[in-house]
């Protein structure tokens, strides 16, 4: 299957996010710490590329600092979700029976409770260090792929290939995690790819709030805070960097999941 061309310049776009966020500072020599009030609210030139803040600070070294800790948010909340929802959802699908209904049932509950605020109260109890807000955005996140792979799974347990496992005397552990998670991938990573968006949009919108990454560490959500406030002092550019990082990564990650799934969807409708 051709690689349509958004999807090539979305995984390109989020590739080179993530190269210029990791090694950018050191390249470009820039410091997202050092201050110079002297130079507070420059505009973008040559020497700061995209101004600097109240403080001096350079705005591209905080953009691509606060960069790293977004992404790497993303990326681990995701994985925590998927990891808790596989197993869910995977232990559900595979027993079925009065234990399917009420691992489900209990997925009913929490769905039922809007995730924002769950997010905002447990980020609110539990706020700490950065370890703390990826669990926390990982542990409210994982019920939507709970489902997706009990449903997966109600369909593969019934392939000849399991119950030759079985009469081989596979366990239901080397069942599951053998041959019923692995032949159950594609869903699994298409649904990470939409995780990871999800979980930086949720990072964002706690650290917007104050209860997510805390100055003076960057990321993107608290840099947009920032900036919104900077905006009556005059710097209205400052806002656009973290804005438009968000939502062009964001948007990248979700075009990517799009075509992975149409991917999966056309290899499983043909013949």
């Amino acid at each position: 299957m051709r690689l349509p061309w958004i999807a090539a310049t979305c995984m390109a776009w989020v590739a080179l996010a993530v190269l210029a966020c990791a090694v950018g500072p050191a390249l470009f020599h820039i410091s997202a710490a050092a201050t110079n009030v002297a130079d507070a609210y420059a505009v973008p030139s040559a020497a700061h590329w995209l101004g600097t803040d109240a403080l001096g600070r350079d705005e591209l070294a905080r953009l691509l600092v606060g960069g790293r800790i977004t992404l790497s948010v993303g990326a681990v909340a995701a994985l925590v979700a998927m990891v808790i929802g596989t197993v869910y959802g995977a232990a559900s699908g595979y027993y079925g029976g009065w234990l399917d209904t009420l691992l489900m049932r209990v997925v009913d509950v929490f769905l039922s409770v809007p995730t924002l605020f769950l997010l905002l109260f447990l980020a609110a109890m539990f706020h700490g260090n950065l370890v703390t807000l990826m669990i926390v955005i990982g542990a409210t996140s994982w019920l939507g792929p709970a489902r997706l792979v009990r449903g997966e799974v109600l369909t593969l347990k019934e392939r000849l290939y399991v119950e030759a496992a079985r009469s081989l005397g596979a366990g239901d552990g080397r069942i599951i995690f053998r041959h019923l998670v692995p032949n159950a991938a594609g869903t699994i990573i298409t649904t990470t790819t939409f995780m990871v968006a999800s979980a930086m949009l949720a990072e964002t919108a706690l650290s917007y709030l104050g209860i997510g990454v805390r100055a003076p560490m960057p990321s993107w959500g608290n840099l947009l805070s920032g900036a919104q406030s900077d905006i009556f002092a005059g710097a209205y550019w400052l806002i656009l960097p973290p804005g438009l990082a968000i939502l062009t990564t964001v948007c990248s990650f979700n075009f990517i999941g799009d075509w992975l799934r149409e991917r999966q969807e056309r290899a499983l409708a043909d013949p």
